[in-house]
């Protein structure tokens, strides 16, 4: 591809494509007898692995900080993205993998909604509008119009609030440790951060490994490399191809994705008023980020939090 936008779409579909996979992957796993817990200690393993491998043969100097007071913030971007993972993941553990996937894409909207209040962002009619299509959205996608599927879910939608708010720390924090350092220098320090303290809070899981099967090594392998390193880079080639507006647009492939293999290989689907919550989610987050692009009065700082981080999941 000679079209730079053309090579910037194709890997930040490629990206959202990987993530959509990786949820349903982690859902085949549950029903092994994994846990959430133990599916995120490995998937951070692997991939912090990959990620040094790729650095000691390609990039050694993305090792490097700047300053040994760096490290700080950087552990804290790891613990807020070990509780993201592992919520996001219990999330779909207990309710559809497009809707846990969705309810993690309510961060952009939680930034906005923290952009009004201490940024003193400008409240505009499109974005007023955003908020509610994805707000109104999100409570169908969850049930809220039937009140026992909204009780039988409970644990699973308070896990998938529980990642869009650390999704949205995870990147506000992330933004600033990129006015230091190179994303992936960011991003191989907060996972090794989050695998550290998963291990340190949680009893490792390596002992175990000697009984897995085919199956389950080949599936973590995925979520590992193809649902956590692979897409992340892809992500940051796509953005330094593209507006990280029209990236992080093009990345809602990925509740779609998950949501067609989720039925294909899961047998999930939505019911009538949750399709049409989700579509409103999507519709709601484009609007967002399109009105951001086009507000010269919303703060750089604002714009880019979500759309220049590449996604959690």
């Amino acid at each position: 591809m000679r079209d730079p936008s053309l090579r910037g779409y194709a890997a930040v579909l490629a990206a959202a494509i990987l993530w959509g996979g990786s949820g349903v992957a982690g859902k085949l796993l549950f029903g092994t007898g994994i846990t959430p817990i133990q599916l995120v200690q490995l998937r951070l393993l692997i991939a912090v692995a990959a990620l040094a491998g790729f650095f000691i043969l390609r990039a050694p100097y993305r090792f490097c900080l700047q300053r040994w007071r760096d490290v700080a913030p950087l552990a804290v971007l790891g613990l807020v993205l070990a509780v993201t993972q592992v919520s996001y993941f219990v999330a779909i553990n207990h309710i559809h993998v497009a809707a846990a996937i969705l309810l993690q894409y309510m961060a952009p909207v939680l930034i906005a909604g923290f952009a009004f209040v201490a940024w003193g962002e400008r409240v505009t009619w499109p974005k007023v509008a955003a908020l509610l299509f994805a707000l109104g959205g999100c409570y169908l996608v969850v049930g809220g119009n039937d009140l026992d599927l909204l009780r039988q879910n409970g644990a699973g939608i308070v896990a998938g609030f529980v990642s869009a708010i650390g999704f949205a720390a995870y990147s506000l924090l992330s933004e600033r440790g990129m006015h230091r350092h190179d994303p992936w220098t960011v991003l191989f320090y907060a996972l090794a951060a989050a695998a550290v303290a998963l291990h340190l809070g949680y009893p490792p899981f390596l002992p175990s490994l000697r009984s897995l099967t085919l199956f389950q090594a080949c599936l973590l392998l995925y979520v590992g490399v193809f649902g956590t390193a692979v897409p992340f880079g892809l992500y940051l080639v796509g953005v330094n191809h593209l507006r990280s507006t029209r990236a992080s647009i093009t990345g809602t492939v990925e509740p779609i994705t998950a949501g067609v293999l989720a039925f294909l290989l899961l047998g999930e689907g939505f019911a009538g008023l949750q399709l049409v919550g989700a579509c409103a989610v999507l519709l709601g987050v484009a609007l967002l980020q399109l009105s951001r692009e086009h507000d010269p009065r919303s703060p750089a700082h604002v714009r880019g939090a979500f759309a220049e981080t590449p996604p959690a999941g």
